[in-house]
Parts: C-alpha cells; sequence; structure tokens
C-alpha cells in the first residue's frame, strides 16, 4: 500500500464511528438508512450464479440515467447478470422501481480495504463501471489488483470538483491511472479528467440523452393532465431546501389567471417540510399521493411521490428545473426535454453545465436569474402558446441530436469485454 493511500485509509477508519452515527441520524427522518448497515461494511447476502456486471450509481439521478446502458449491457452480454450499488436508500427504491427483478443491488460498501475486499469477493465482477464522478481509492486499487477492469464512465467533473482535486494532485493521479479507461460527457470534462492523470479518456457524451419515457410514463402523464383539469400548469421540479419559497414568489408575481402549480421536491423526506411551508403561506394545496382530482379552489399540489418525474413533465406546460436558482448546481433538464416542454432553469447550474448550455443555444430552455425573473418569464410564456410550442419541438430535437452515447461505451468496453473469473 502506497504512504497517500495508507493515510487515506487510516483516516477513514477514524471517521467509521461518525459515519455510523450519522447513518442513525439520518435513519430519524429517512428509515431506509436503518436498513442494509452491514452492506456498507461488506457483508452482503446477496447470492449471484451468472457471472456479474457491476455498475455503481450512488443515488435517484445516476439510478435513473443507468437505464439505457443497463439494457445495452443486458444485449450484449445476456449471460451475465447487472449488480447495482448505491449509496442511498432513494438510489435503492429508485434501482427497484426502474429494474425490478431484472437486476441484483445492494450498497457499496465504505472506501475501507476490508469492505472492499469482501465486496469484490462476494461477487467476483467481471466488469465494473462507475457512473459520473465516483473516484474511491481503495475500490479503484482493488479492482486493479485483481484484474477487474473498472471504467468511470458517464464522467463528468465540473470545474469546481476539478479544482479540489488537484488539491492532492499526486494522489489523484496515483488512483485514476488505475483506471481501465474514462468515457466522459463532454470536452470539457475529458480534458479535467487527462489532466488529473486519467488514461484512455474518450468523449462519449451523455447516456442521459438516451432515456426515453415508457409509455405507461406517458399514460400517467396524461391521468395527473386530466387530474389538473384545463387550467394551465407550471411545474418546479427536483426542487431543494430553501428553494420552494422563491418558486412560490415567482408564481405570486407572474400574473397568470387560474394558474395551478406542482412543486415536485428532490428528496423525499422533505415533502412534510414543503407542506408546512404551504400551510404557513396560506396556500391551499393537495398532495399527490391522495389520487384525486384537482379541485378548483387548490393553488399547489404536492408531488410526494417518486419515480414519477417524466409524468409531471408530460402533464404540465412549462417546467423549471430545482436546485438552480440557489447555488447548489442544478438538477437533469433533460427529462423534461424528453417530453417536448418548455423548460426554465436558474443561473446555478454547474452540475448540468452543458447540457443546460446547449438547450439554450437550441431554444429548448431559458435561463432566469432570480424569483422576479422566473415571474415574468412565467406570465410571458403562459401569453403566448406558439412560444411554448416552439420550444417544446426545439427540446425534442435537442435530444435526437445527442443521441447515442451508449452505444459509444459499450463499444469502448468491447475490447475489453469481461475479465477472466479469478
Amino acid at each position: 500500500m502506497s504512504l497517500r493511500r495508507c493515510i487515506y485509509s487510516a483516516l477513514l477508519h477514524g471517521f467509521v464511528p461518525l459515519a455510523v452515527l450519522r447513518l442513525l441520524w439520518r435513519g430519524i427522518r429517512q428509515r431506509g438508512y436503518l436498513h442494509h448497515i452491514p452492506e456498507r461494511f461488506g457483508f452482503y447476502s446477496v447470492a449471484i450464479e451468472q457471472p456479474v456486471i457491476w455498475l455503481h450509481t450512488v443515488s435517484v439521478g445516476e439510478t435513473r440515467a443507468a437505464e439505457p446502458l443497463v439494457k445495452a449491457l443486458c444485449r450484449r452480454w445476456p449471460d451475465h447478470h447487472i449488480l447495482l450499488t448505491h449509496m442511498t436508500p432513494t438510489g435503492r427504491e429508485t434501482s427497484r422501481q426502474v429494474f425490478g427483478d431484472q437486476v441484483s443491488r445492494c450498497y457499496l460498501p465504505y472506501d475501507l480495504p476490508f469492505a472492499v475486499a469482501r465486496f469484490l469477493s462476494c461477487f467476483e465482477p467481471r466488469l465494473g463501471l462507475l457512473l459520473e464522478t465516483e473516484i474511491w481509492p481503495n475500490l479503484i486499487h482493488a479492482s486493479r489488483a485483481r484484474s477487474i477492469p473498472l471504467y468511470l464512465v458517464n464522467a463528468r467533473l465540473s470545474e469546481r470538483s476539478a479544482h479540489g482535486y488537484a488539491r492532492f494532485a499526486p494522489f489523484t493521479r496515483e488512483t485514476l491511472r488505475q483506471l481501465a479507461g474514462v468515457a466522459a460527457q463532454t470536452d470539457a470534462d475529458a480534458q479535467r479528467l487527462a489532466g488529473l492523470g486519467a488514461p484512455d479518456v474518450r468523449v462519449c457524451g451523455n447516456i442521459k440523452f438516451d432515456r426515453s419515457p415508457r409509455p405507461e410514463d406517458l399514460e400517467l402523464g396524461q391521468r395527473l393532465r386530466a387530474w389538473f383539469g384545463t387550467r394551465p400548469v407550471f411545474l418546479a421540479a427536483s426542487t431543494r431546501e430553501n428553494e420552494e419559497q422563491h418558486v412560490l414568489d415567482a408564481v405570486e408575481l407572474a400574473a397568470v389567471p387560474d394558474l395551478l402549480t406542482v412543486v415536485v421536491p428532490r428528496h423525499p423526506q422533505r415533502f412534510d417540510a414543503v407542506a408546512r411551508l404551504l400551510t404557513e403561506r396560506g396556500l391551499s394545496f393537495q398532495r399527490r399521493s391522495t389520487e384525486q382530482p384537482v379541485a378548483a379552489g387548490t393553488k399547489v399540489v404536492l408531488g410526494d411521490s417518486m419515480g414519477e418525474l417524466y409524468a409531471y413533465y408530460a402533464g404540465c406546460d412549462i417546467a423549471f428545473i430545482g436546485g438552480s436558482l440557489l447555488p447548489l448546481g442544478g438538477q437533469n433538464l433533460l427529462e423534461a426535454c424528453a417530453v417536448g416542454k418548455p423548460v426554465l432553469v436558474g443561473p446555478h447550474t454547474f452540475n448540468f453545465e452543458e447540457a443546460t448550455n446547449l438547450a439554450i443555444a437550441a431554444g429548448a430552455a431559458l435561463g432566469v436569474q432570480n424569483a422576479r425573473q422566473l415571474g415574468e418569464t412565467l406570465e410571458e410564456l403562459f401569453a403566448d402558446a406558439d412560444r411554448r410550442r416552439r420550444m417544446g419541438e426545439a427540446g425534442l430535437a435537442f435530444m435526437r441530436q445527442h443521441q447515442g452515447a451508449t452505444e459509444r461505451i459499450v463499444a469502448l468496453l468491447e475490447p475489453r469485454q469481461t475479465a477472466p473469473r479469478r
């Protein structure tokens, strides 16, 4: 073990008690964190008889994004079984909703040498894929030591994150060089990763462009729209903490007659907090979970459901993408584009910078700087049905233009195929 990795591992061991306390603390608000705790230390009850292809998808966004890649891997290697690993209960539940029994799932262990060794010994993956920005030194080293090709795919690295990793440049370079390869989303991502020492970096695009709504998603969207009625519908999707009040301020500023606002918080543990905010502001609201048509006097629908974003987008007239009015980096806007809806985003989109800039350039999205401008833009768009239609059509064309990342990633993996079982 190198000196740098030895120091890193020693520090991680020191944080184990804090990690357990954090699980217990988070479990108070979200009970899922109290389940499957042994898996976080490499103890598993899952048994897989077939050769394993392993994908690490941290949470909800990465798990949904992996859908076209999982399908492509199943087609290419039908004699293998897919294992998805997660770090959050919501990611795990999303895996269950999206893939059902088609895949196995568990938590990836903490990056402790003994836990990583147990994980790899239990599942013996022939191939490993880490989605987006998951750089775990002990996991990467142990995979290399066992001749398991491990790739970083759909990789993205913001300028801010690159500066952070550059502070530990020798250790970052030592870690990245042990990857089998990198499939970056954009040229900028590729340059940053290569500059930090990643090997064989290729630009393959973003697999999120390859996702499309399922027929059942669109059917649910039609049902939601029927519940919403004929009123104009504004959707605030994947909103984050303290953001909803700004969205509601914008709605109040917008002079849109009989407007219905649908608010879908990013994290389920915040559903009740948003309900309290709506009550405090004196807004009549209904919860999506009641499965009831929206009453004429209802101002807001609280989207307290998981895995239905496509349906919410399909059922609205205009979509705002949360996490972007505050400096939180934004969320994925591609699902809204994929159903042909005009998109609004705030100024803070550094986690999805390339896709956001491309969508704006294509005419599929508009950027707003604050709640006031969001309200003004809503008023303008709801008064101009033709402009909304053009933006929606631009979104569909934008999605078609950038598809193909999944095929390029599978082609990257083909020469290595899968490692021999040890």
